[in-house]
């Protein structure tokens, strides 16, 4: 019993000095949140709990009973953001539910030295084990090792009171495992921003932990380069994606609150300031979108589907007001609203001025970003819609195994939904937003997919498009044009052609009353 108990002694002060070193505030607590963040977290853990399975000590995937192929039912990476929340939370049975969740995970980590998948985790624990041709992405994500292990440097900062002396001391173990198996796979660059922000946060984290003096300045070197890449042009190289700037925001915002020196926890705040400023320049208030272009986008309305730049900004906007849909277990990528107890717990820091463009609309503006050397973005954020394109020197192509957007439109249709509009397909293309519209270089073959409800064939030619709401005047060199239909939207190919122009008019204005899904929208000409 004596040992026992010197163990958990000697457990917490560890955990107690790491929140020290890691310049860690008093844990927050529930009931010190906000109306909006209360609401965001409720609504994130009552999903956690209705997909909660007690006999797995697992959350289902949202949609189980169709898994995707290749899919299992469970889910090993938000089971563990479920365990954060109840840690977080704190009520009756939560820190049971959590032990047994955080037990679950753990036993899915790949802990064979020697592979290229080693330190990182099972997405679901009915993945088959790596074979010697394993393909990153197919056969193993590499990054659970960094959305798991900083999740479970939040626990050890926070609440190592809260589990087993024992527990904390595997999840440090699998921490350090996690970052052996990055350091060995030699596979991320500091410009892979989402990844490299809370790869910096972990391996800086562990170092400290482990008063490893090695990985202390290979992972002061790793933070300055990240941060050094974000300084050249004031964004990240990964530029403007609704659900990883999201991720961006929660590493950065990790080094601002955890970072072990005053520097790191400088730096960290300091490129989340001028990360939300970005997202604010780009936001259309009525519209409840960020314009394009996206250098990574899942889809193109986020009224419609889960990202984390939603979730970030409904801890300060209300419900109707908040660039996300009802939460529900068939809302698409609704996984995402688990990061509500990560976000809730490290805080929203807006700058007053981002967060006054968010609130309302300023007025027309043009946006122009120096993204790299070779790379520029721009963007008109107007009254009625918005537009984005993305040059690229010629050095990027659009096609649908990317999630590359470097042409997109978005207004508000008649019906009260998102119309949009993007470039689903070009060879290496360039494409500039100005005041009327957006102009396409590509040689080649290029498909636009206009989306909006009610539209239809008719209102498609080869030089004009009527979708409801919006006029589009359009003028190429392309040989041929012909219309295809895709699901409920329809795609225009323009072949053989080295230039687009396209004029934007909006013919209808609606404004928003409330968010759709709750109870409808007033419409006004």
């Amino acid at each position: 019993m004596i040992r026992w108990q010197g163990l958990v002694l000697s457990v917490i002060l560890a955990s107690a000095t790491d929140s020290a070193a890691c310049g860690a505030q008093r844990p927050p607590r529930p009931a010190t949140l906000d109306e909006n963040t209360t609401e965001l977290f409720n609504e994130s853990m009552d999903l956690d709990a209705r997909l909660w399975d007690p006999r797995v000590t697992l959350v289902h995937r949202p949609g189980y009973q169709v898994p995707a192929p290749g899919e299992g039912e469970y889910m090993v990476r938000e089971s563990s953001w479920y365990a954060l929340g109840l840690l977080f939370r704190d009520g009756a049975g939560d820190r049971e539910r959590a032990v047994q969740a955080l037990e679950a995970v753990l036993a899915q980590q790949y802990d064979k030295p020697g592979v290229r998948w080693y330190g990182t985790f099972k997405t679901t624990p009915e993945e088959p084990e790596p074979g010697e041709h394993a393909v990153r992405w197919t056969d193993y994500d590499p990054n659970w090792r960094h959305f798991i292990g900083t999740t479970f440097a939040m626990i050890l900062i926070e609440y190592p009171n809260r589990i087993p002396a024992a527990l904390a001391q595997r999840m440090y173990s699998a921490i350090d495992r996690a970052i052996e198996g990055e350091i060995a796979e030699k596979r991320l660059v500091p410009a892979y921003s989402n990844i490299a922000v809370m790869y910096g946060f972990l391996w800086e984290f562990a170092a400290t932990h482990d008063k490893r003096a090695d990985w202390q300045k290979q992972a002061t070197d790793w933070i300055e380069n990240v941060y050094g890449l974000f300084k050249t042009y004031g964004v990240f190289d990964e530029y403007n994606s609704p659900t990883y700037y999201g991720v961006d925001l929660y590493g950065l915002a990790l080094w601002r609150r955890y970072g072990s020196t005053a520097r790191m926890r400088s730096v960290g705040a300091e490129m989340e300031a001028g990360l939300w400023r970005d997202i604010a320049s780009h936001y259309q208030p009525a519209l409840r979108n960020v314009s394009g272009p996206y250098d990574r986008a899942y889809g193109m309305d986020m009224e419609r589907y889960v990202s984390v730049v939603g979730v970030w900004m409904r801890t300060v906007l209300d419900a109707p007001r908040a660039p996300l849909p009802p939460i529900a277990a068939e809302t698409d990528h609704v996984a995402d609203v688990w990061y509500a107890p990560h976000i809730a717990m490290l805080g929203t820091a807006i700058p007053p001025d981002a967060l006054a463009k968010m609130s309302g609309f300023d007025g027309p503006h043009l946006v122009r970003t120096q993204i790299t050397k070779q790379r520029e973005a721009t963007a008109w954020i107007g009254r009625d819609a918005i537009w984005g394109g993305e040059l690229t020197s010629g050095t990027k192509e659009a096609g649908p195994n990317t999630q590359f957007h470097p042409a997109t439109v978005q207004w508000r249709t008649p019906s009260g939904e998102i119309g949009w509009i993007r470039l689903v397909q070009s060879p290496a293309v360039d494409v500039t937003a100005d005041a009327r519209g957006l102009t396409i270089s590509a040689t080649g073959t290029i498909r636009l997919r206009i989306h909006a409800k009610g539209v239809a064939l008719r209102d498609i030619a080869a030089e004009a498009w009527s979708p409801p709401g919006l006029h589009v005047a359009v003028a190429s060199d392309a040989k041929s044009v012909r219309l295809q239909t895709a699901n409920d939207a329809i795609d225009v190919v323009y072949a053989d052609m080295t230039r687009a122009r396209l004029d934007i008019q909006p013919v209808v204005s609606v404004t928003p009353a409330i968010a759709p899904g709750r109870t409808g929208f007033s419409t006004g000409r």
